[in-house]
């Protein structure tokens, strides 16, 4: 999932990264908002709240906001640095990284959230500034894997590429294109499963408050080993089964 890059992809790939990481988006955009009062997997709302503060000059909003958008874009910027400097190492390296860091970030969130948060603002602020830290991490992974066409958390941007692909695949004079079936097909994965998330985040939400951020975890690390099960298949293979040296 994370090691075939761009072009070489298939198919059955892309809609594995796309389903597992939009589901990710989804429980934490919708747990985030139950949790905090706002939205962690894009920052679009953000910047309409920061241009908001500065017409009516609430200067302490201002640096929230502002921070909240450089922390998403902080993430990506990490975690673009970390796979152009370990790309030449292994690809699975330089998207594993990133996806090891939002791990870490997000077991954060649920141990803080609980055992020490006492919903006070400076502790929403902190923990809203790392879960978009982490987005962006996942966001700029999902994309340069898959040469752009998986953006987990932006929707807005997926809606007018369906919309375009949609228009491609209808037209009259457009040839029949597989490649255009594969994008909408992914799209609309994204598309369902952040939804899917978003749901079942809610519902466990309401049930286990930020237990459910330890469940998020757990569905990172089977992106980072479902590419290390050939290699643990192969190596339990000769152990069982030893090739017998020729004499």
């Amino acid at each position: 999932m994370l090691r075939q890059i761009k072009d070489k992809r298939t198919l059955k790939q892309n809609l594995m990264l796309a389903s597992s990481t939009a589901f990710v988006a989804g429980i934490i955009d919708v747990c985030s908002l139950l949790a905090f009062l706002a939205f962690t997997s894009n920052v679009t709302g953000h910047v309409a709240s920061f241009a908001k503060n500065i017409v009516e000059r609430d200067f302490d909003s201002i640096i929230i906001f502002g921070i909240w958008m450089l922390m998403f874009m902080l993430g990506a910027f990490v975690s673009n640095f970390i796979m152009k400097s370990v790309m030449h190492i292994s690809s699975y390296k330089a998207h594993s990284i990133p996806i090891v860091i939002e791990i870490f970030i997000l077991f954060f969130v649920a141990v803080y959230g609980n055992n020490f948060y006492r919903e006070t603002q400076q502790e929403r602020q902190i923990v809203i500034g790392a879960l978009l830290f982490a987005m962006g991490l996942q966001n700029s992974v999902a994309s340069n894997v898959s040469g752009g066409l998986v953006k987990s958390t932006h929707l807005t941007g997926l809606f007018t590429d369906l919309g375009s692909e949609l228009a491609d695949w209808m037209h009259p004079k457009t040839e029949e294109s597989q490649e255009v079936k594969n994008k909408i097909v992914v799209r609309l994965t994204i598309l369902g499963f952040f939804i899917f998330g978003g749901l079942l985040g809610g519902y466990f939400f309401n049930l286990y408050e930020f237990k459910v951020f330890y469940v998020v975890p757990v569905i990172l690390l089977t992106i980072l080993f479902y590419d290390l099960l050939p290699i643990f298949y192969h190596k339990t293979y000769q152990l069982i089964y030893p090739q017998k040296n020729n004499i």
